[in-house]
């Protein structure tokens, strides 16, 4: 844990994301991505030389068998405040509608509900769990799929739910967080959803692992190129190095 925490640190500093004495939510899903963001924040607060706090705040979506109480000990245990926010997305989007393509109206209602909650406890900032090869695979895919280069940015305003979005986990590979939430026996929910999977992604994730055995340095090139060129908002602001 010791070594993803100096990465998020300095990703934190980079890219000046957390302001002195702000509150942070985590955005958890129950995904080993958020809840190793949550930890790594969790532990950050306590020396980072900007005070600020840490919540965790889950949506919780009326899937079946789907229970967070698990992770509601585990923010116990952390110390952290946990906000659970239950929003009947599962019955509006299969039993109501019946979507065909349910993906998107569920991520649209779900980040309403997380955006009215976050106004409603005054918190303007929420870190979110996508880590280094999660940018890496979202370059490639723009770039195949929609024929342009781009990516999120470390840092995003919303301007229409004035709400910023922080990615502290960027300099994290996924073997990183796949180890440390194993190591830690993080409270892991799995997500038995009907449309859980994003086929794309993983075809894209296949197509760099090939390749990458061919050309090891390949996911450092692609992410170095997005600071390097830069790609908006990837400029780093306050490098350590």
């Amino acid at each position: 844990m010791q070594e993803i925490l100096g990465l998020v640190r300095r990703c934190v500093t980079d890219y000046d994301m957390i302001q002195e004495g702000e509150t942070v939510a985590v955005g958890v899903s129950g995904g080993k991505d958020s809840l190793v963001t949550l930890t790594a924040l969790a532990r950050l607060s306590k020396f980072y030389q900007k005070p600020f706090k840490v919540v965790a705040i889950t949506v919780e979506t009326g899937v079946p068998g789907m229970s967070f109480d698990a992770v509601a000990d585990y923010c116990a245990a952390l110390g952290v405040e946990y906000i659970r926010v239950n929003v009947p997305i599962y019955e509006i989007v299969f039993l109501e509608r019946k979507e065909k393509n349910p993906c998107s109206l569920c991520a649209k209602l779900r980040r309403g509900a997380l955006s009215t909650a976050m106004n409603e406890h005054g918190i303007k900032t929420i870190a979110l769990g996508h880590h280094y090869d999660d940018a890496v695979e979202t370059l490639l895919m723009n770039l195949l799929f929609e024929g342009r280069i781009g990516c999120f940015q470390p840092v995003t305003y919303l301007s229409r739910s004035d709400v910023t979005q922080i990615r502290p986990l960027l300099y994290v590979k996924e073997q990183q967080v796949r180890n440390v939430a194993a190591k830690l026996d993080l409270p892991i929910v799995h997500n038995p959803c009907p449309a859980n999977g994003e086929t794309r992604r993983q075809e894209v994730k296949e197509l760099i692992e090939s390749l990458s055995e061919r050309y090891p340095d390949l996911k450092q090139k692609l992410f170095g190129a997005m600071q390097r060129y830069p790609l908006y908002g990837w400029d780093v602001k306050n490098s350590e190095k």
